[in-house]
């Protein structure tokens, strides 16, 4: 089969395609034909190195694929070969087949197209653990989604209005703001030709908005937080504007807020019944129309470089997806 590998720690450009052997269901595992690989910021930083596992080298890179299963190993009872299904894996997706732990593997339906499937495991379950589990988000709350465009951001806007919530997307251009608009959220604020303070102030009457989902860091998160509501809840998701932001300590204090780590991935494996659910219900949403995830662009096996140095330049909207079977 063909699979991008991954030789030593370094920029995408120097990911090859090669051909390495098929990989055989040991037991509990399943093998699936890849038809789409999700594309996510966290597969771009482990090829450089940066993330905080380094998996061995070599490695094929991709956390999450969708596909038909074409092998199953002993001890495996409730999945079958020509099951399509969705898998989160951390590594392994770019590539043509994945071996794949069957505890990690997901029936999808047939309603459910590959390329969306791809989507939901990491940016949709990382929303959807965000704002349930660690903001509690209410019907009738605030949200101000920051990167509210790229994968995470947009999907706690969909997210965010399927809970019941008054959805405020923060994002860089009137293109990416409209994206959102027509995804759910009620208001927008372009933080490159406005003051996000002063929209927040106007937008809230000056209350401010009781959740806010930052997966970008940098510039505006001590900002974003002056503003929030009393009792106020920020996540910290992640950092796709490459740096880590310092917050004075004294602000949580003045609001009675409080900053609210998001780990995903940690949360996948403490409590995988519970992030079964979230995506069972994703999968429900899709199929029912209440969310509709975007894929904005589609790279063949060959491209996979380019999909990462999309995502680190923050060039992606929605959704991108590795295709290594067309």
């Amino acid at each position: 089969m063909r699979a991008v590998l991954c030789s030593a720690f370094d920029q995408p450009e120097t990911l090859t395609v090669n051909t390495v052997a098929d990989p055989v269901a040991a037991a509990g595992e399943v093998v699936i034909a890849v038809h789409a690989a999700g594309v996510n910021f966290p597969d771009a930083l482990m090829v450089l190195g940066q993330y905080q596992v380094r998996p061995p080298l070599p490695f094929t890179p991709g956390g999450e694929a969708s596909g038909v299963i074409i092998e199953v190993g002993s001890g495996v009872s409730h999945l079958h070969v020509g099951q399509r299904v969705v898998a989160f894996t951390r590594t392994g997706a770019f590539a043509e087949r994945l071996s794949a732990p069957a505890s990690a593997v997901t029936a999808i339906p047939e309603a459910l197209s590959f390329d969306v499937a791809a989507t939901l495991p990491l940016a949709f379950g990382t929303a959807m653990h965000a704002l349930i589990d660690r903001a509690h988000l209410a019907s009738g709350d605030t949200l101000l989604v920051l990167g509210a465009s790229g994968g995470v951001g947009l999907a706690a806007v969909m997210i965010g209005k399927a809970l019941g919530a008054r959805v405020i997307a923060a994002a860089s251009t009137d293109d990416k703001l409209a994206l959102c608009r027509a995804h759910g959220a009620d208001e927008v604020i372009n933080y490159t030709t406005e003051s996000l303070r002063d929209r927040l102030k106007a937008l809230t009457n000056g209350v401010g908005p009781d959740v806010i989902c930052d997966p970008v860091g940098g510039d505006f998160t001590e900002s974003a937080f002056r503003s929030i509501a009393w009792g106020g809840r920020y996540l910290v998701v992640g950092f796709a504007g490459g740096t880590i932001p310092s917050l004075p300590l004294n602000l949580p204090l003045l609001k009675g807020a409080s900053v609210v780590g998001v780990f995903w991935g940690a949360f996948e494996q403490r409590e995988p019944a519970a992030n079964a659910h979230h995506l069972a219900r994703l999968m429900e949403w899709v199929v029912d129309g209440t969310i509709a995830p975007v894929v904005s662009a589609r790279y063949p096996l060959e491209q996979s470089a380019a999909a990462l140095r999309a995502m680190l330049e923050r060039r992606v909207v929605g959704k991108v997806v590795v295709v290594p079977i067309t």
